[in-house]
């Protein structure tokens, strides 16, 4: 996982509880990060419909969604996040031992699955959860998977 997807949850929590347009300065200010980063993120989220943009002096951002509708999964898509993934795999496809050329497959096959439950518990908090438990501190029960 990389960190557009807390750059993007932490943004669209922002702009949920705001209710207002918010520049890419002002959501970097609050993110802790650079603009630069949130403008890229966010275009991600625009192109999958979870934000608008406004033009001009006063433009921005703004959430214009229903928070109890749009929940983590949503957000993973439009980042085309992987939770678990390898840069590395061990053994080699061309060797004779089964163990050396069978071992990458089956570890895709396992963060595939891993992905999977990911995106399945993910579909289960929206933002609006997400607003309640750090206005309210209540968390959220989701049922694990």
């Amino acid at each position: 996982m990389t960190s557009e997807f807390t750059i993007a949850v932490h943004a669209l929590v922002f702009l949920n509880h705001k209710g207002t347009v918010f520049s890419s300065e002002g959501l970097a200010a609050n993110v802790c990060t650079n603009a630069a980063r949130i403008r890229k993120v966010m275009a991600k989220l625009k192109k999958a419909d979870l934000v608008k943009t406004k033009e001009g002096v006063d433009g921005g951002y703004l959430f214009h969604r229903d928070s109890r509708d749009v929940n983590l999964s949503m957000v993973a898509e439009a980042l085309d996040t992987p939770f678990v993934a390898a840069s590395w795999k061990s053994g080699n496809p061309h060797m004779a031992c089964l163990i050396s050329s069978g071992m990458a497959g089956i570890m895709d096959e396992l963060y595939g699955e891993l992905n999977q439950c990911c995106q399945a518990y993910l579909e289960k908090v929206t933002i609006a959860d997400l607003d309640s438990r750090i206005f309210t501190g209540a968390p959220k029960a989701v049922t694990a998977i």
